[in-house]
């Protein structure tokens, strides 16, 4: 979810496509909540309250000051888990019956542990509560993605890909029950560069500058991913989710 319009698009439209889908969890990745860097205690408060069940983060959890106090506190509002264990927050959660784990890659974000080895053990442990667990894997690379999916492919619910804004057309279903995407998407502005406008990251891209990027505003429409699955927490469909709002 990117910037103000994203926020707009999920407290206008996500009850309603709950109730029309009939989700029964539903999961928003918030790092790009304030201004496409980070989230606040307030803002990941106003996603909840729109119908979030829990909120996953990534390499922008710490894009906002001040937020950190609220991230110790909270059970619903995760990190990557495989940053170090001294900074503030959870990177596993269980709601509602559902496990969630979210998990950064190695390629240029710079973890403390391989996701892999943060995976392997959450995993054990989730299994322990619930036959359902999703991993957020935010991550760069595609081969990582790919890679993780099928590391846990029989062994959890779901691994979903994001961070790069783009929604990918290899969402399905491994053999071992585990859905799988590259990326779910970006809900917020598609007339942009991955939600700021153009201008500015042409203008870092030709002059090598440091340019702050602005949120653009046009063409907004709601991304991700709709999973089925069994009591046994196998999937049994995994299907894009794209609907325009603006």
């Amino acid at each position: 979810m990117f910037g103000a319009p994203g926020r707009r698009a999920v407290e206008a439209r996500l009850r309603g496509l709950r109730e029309e889908l009939a989700v029964d969890f539903c999961i928003v990745n918030g790092e790009n909540a304030a201004d496409g860097r980070g989230i606040t205690a307030k803002l990941a408060e106003r996603i909840l309250a729109a119908g979030a069940d829990v909120i996953t983060l990534g390499n922008w959890v710490w894009g906002q000051a001040g937020f950190a106090p609220y991230l110790s506190g909270s059970d619903r509002v995760i990190r990557p888990a495989n940053l170090s264990p001294a900074t503030p927050g959870r990177g596993l959660t269980i709601h509602d019956g559902v496990a969630v784990i979210n998990l950064l890659g190695t390629m240029t974000l710079n973890p403390f542990e391989s996701p892999f080895v943060t995976a392997d053990r959450l995993v054990e442990e989730a299994l322990r509560e619930t036959p359902v667990v999703i991993v957020d894997f935010h991550a760069e690379a595609t081969s990582e993605k790919i890679a993780l999916a099928y590391h846990l492919d029989g062994r959890v619910t779901a691994v979903l890909g994001t961070h790069t804004h783009v929604q990918t057309n290899d969402a399905r279903v491994l053999k071992g029950g585990t859905a799988a995407v590259t990326d779910a998407g970006m809900t917020g502005p598609h007339d942009s560069v991955i939600g700021s406008i153009p201008e500015g990251a042409i203008r870092r891209f030709t002059t090598g500058l440091p340019v702050r990027l602005e949120p653009a505003d046009g063409d907004v429409r709601i991304e991700g991913v709709l999973i089925e699955c069994g009591a046994d927490g196998r999937a049994t469909s995994c299907e894009l989710v794209r609907v325009p709002v603006g």
